[in-house]
Order: structure tokens, then sequence, then C-alpha cells
């Protein structure tokens, strides 16, 4: 079996990047995807689901360059849990996408010509 995740969503706000002294980049950023059903009553119930998502290295560059607010993309990633201790000493849990690959998708906007 393999973790893997495809995404197709808009960008929540602007990723936020951070680069180490090794160079190496993080861009972490979230991605809401929708998503709908008819309940037994045959009302159309719409969901917005939202996800965390890293991502390191070059596809953190491509990110920083290319992504921004609103912008509909899709990801290739896995799906990672982790945890840590908050600063005051509670451990907390976080589940994230790490993701490998973007694609943009087509912008709804007319082109210019």
């Amino acid at each position: 079996m393999k973790n893997k995740v495809l995404l197709i969503g808009n960008v929540g706000k602007t990723p936020e990047i951070k680069t180490f002294e090794s160079g190496k980049k993080l861009a972490s950023f979230s991605l809401a995807t929708h998503d709908f059903y008819y309940n037994d009553k045959g009302d159309k119930i719409e969901q917005t689901d939202w996800h965390s998502l890293v991502a390191w290295g070059k596809t953190a560059d491509f990110i920083e360059k290319f992504i921004d607010k609103g912008r509909e993309i899709l990801i290739d990633g896995k799906l990672t849990s982790r945890s840590y201790d908050d600063k005051d000493g509670n451990k907390k849990f976080v589940t994230e996408v790490v993701v490998n690959e973007v694609y943009l998708m087509e912008q709804k906007s007319p082109k210019p010509f």
C-alpha cells in the first residue's frame, strides 16, 4: 500500500515561506476543497474541507514563485502526522499533507489576446 494524496482546491492564503540557514526552503499553506452530497430529503449539502500543506526544497521554490491566495491547484503528496510540545508543555498533534508536486489549474478569468 502507498500513502498518496491527490487534492484539487483553492489556496486559502498566500503561502508562508521559511528559509533555513542551510538554504533549504519550507512552504506552508492551506487548501480548501469543496464537495457536495444530497441528504435523505433531496437537499443539496455543500461542504468545504481545509487541509494543511507543507512543501520542501524545489517544490517550495515553485510555490513561492507561482502560488498565491485563491489560486486553484492540484497537489500530489502524502499524509503525515507528527506531535510536538507547545510553549506550555502541552502535547499537540498535527496532520498535514507533504506536497511532492503542484499543478496549476487553468485560470477561470478570461485570458488576454
